[in-house]
């Protein structure tokens, strides 16, 4: 089972949650929370696999108890619920230590699925939308300068692989871009992320963005 915690402040919202997640037959919904304080707590209590966090809450807020989440050790994945008004509060989420995010508007098959894929490790996201929130992430100077001395100590194939990452590229995608088998990929990723210090492949793509770490085109 893929036990989970749904954290809003609105009790709509998280029976709404609780009524689609609790129909698939492999998910249950171990506690909910009105509070980033909350959260952390039920984290601690329920050990969940998955965390659906709300950002705008109340007292401790949702990017704040993400931040205590990663910080706990082997902590469960957090993903962020949002209505996607404001990329802003996404890209500190996700900079915090969120695995992806997920609009509250997601139809009810999908957020199944993508809480199966959260479940797993891997980025529930689009493509799209991650080009869109490293766009807005800006970060200035300072960030740039950091991103790039970060970036300083990978090889040119890692260097590749995080301008795919950039990109909101799969490993999949990364694997045909680059002529590499998908377990290779996973590999380069993995030893990456320990380099950067990041702790999922969206980080990664931030960093890339800051640094201005392309990625290599497409075969013609």
């Amino acid at each position: 089972m893929i036990r989970v915690i749904v954290a809003d402040d609105e009790p709509m919202v998280c029976a709404h949650l609780r009524t689609i997640l609790e129909s698939a037959d492999d998910i249950e919904v171990a506690g909910e929370a009105r509070d980033g304080a909350e959260a952390v707590e039920a984290v601690l209590r329920y050990r969940p696999r998955v965390v659906l966090m709300d950002l705008r809450m109340p007292g401790v807020d949702g990017i704040a108890a993400i931040e205590r989440i990663a910080a706990l050790p082997d902590p469960p994945v957090v993903v962020a619920l949002t209505t996607f008004d404001d990329d802003t509060h996404v890209v500190r989420a996700l900079s915090a230590g969120a695995i992806g995010f997920l609009v509250k508007s997601t139809p009810a098959e999908d957020l199944i699925n993508l809480v199966r894929v959260a479940a797993d490790g891997h980025t529930v996201m689009s493509p799209e939308a991650t080009r869109r929130l490293l766009a807005v992430s800006g970060g200035g100077r300072g960030r740039a300068e950091d991103a790039r001395r970060r970036a300083e100590g990978l090889s040119e194939r890692e260097r590749e692989i995080l301008g795919c990452l950039g990109e909101g590229m799969s490993n999949a995608d990364i694997a045909r871009r680059l002529f590499l088998a998908e377990t290779t990929v996973k590999s380069y990723v993995s030893r990456m992320l320990t380099k950067l210090g990041c702790t999922n492949r969206t980080q990664a793509g931030l960093v890339a963005h800051e640094a201005g770490i392309p990625a290599p085109p497409a075969p013609s």
